[in-house]
């Protein structure tokens, strides 16, 4: 008897690590830094203070584990003395594999606040959709920014 439950377990255990992947959430938490690498800012005549750029962005995410992962993205913001909104496209990369979003928030007092919405993904984030949040961190660094980026990533089953 114990001999035939120990092959009905050995035989359950090897179906489910045959069967396919099960859909599942998963929330990423990092500090994220970028810098402007193709940027361009242009101020708008006869309106003191408003200005319109975009470009090309790259970022390094850190957790507080130590992993890591880049982000390459664009931006576009529109702003009146440093008030106003902006939206760009971010692809994270992660050794598990990319993720692919729209982002759209505000600044104000110069302090940014913005919503993700997941488009894609790659690897372990095959067919990624999902939600997230962006906000401005305290910043000790000249010439770049610093965020908190919280992804709620949702991946179907495969």
């Amino acid at each position: 008897m114990r001999k035939s439950l120990a092959v009905f377990l050995s035989g359950v255990a090897l179906a489910m690590a045959a069967s396919p992947a099960l859909a599942g959430e998963q929330v990423l938490e990092f500090k994220l830094v970028t810098k402007p690498i193709d940027f361009k800012i242009t101020e708008v005549a006869n309106i003191e203070g408003q200005t319109v750029a975009s470009g090309k962005l790259f970022g390094v995410a850190v957790f507080k584990d130590g992993r890591m992962g880049v982000k390459e993205f664009v931006n576009s913001s529109d702003t009146l003395k440093g008030t106003g909104s902006f939206f760009g496209y971010s692809t994270y990369t992660f050794e598990e594999g990319s993720i692919t979003a729209r982002y759209t928030g505000s600044v104000k007092d110069g302090r940014s606040n913005g919503e993700y919405t997941i488009l894609s993904g790659t690897g372990a984030y095959a067919n990624a959709t999902g939600t997230g949040t962006i906000e401005s961190a305290p910043n000790p660094f000249k010439g770049v920014n610093l965020f908190n980026i919280k992804l709620v990533v949702r991946t179907p089953g495969t």
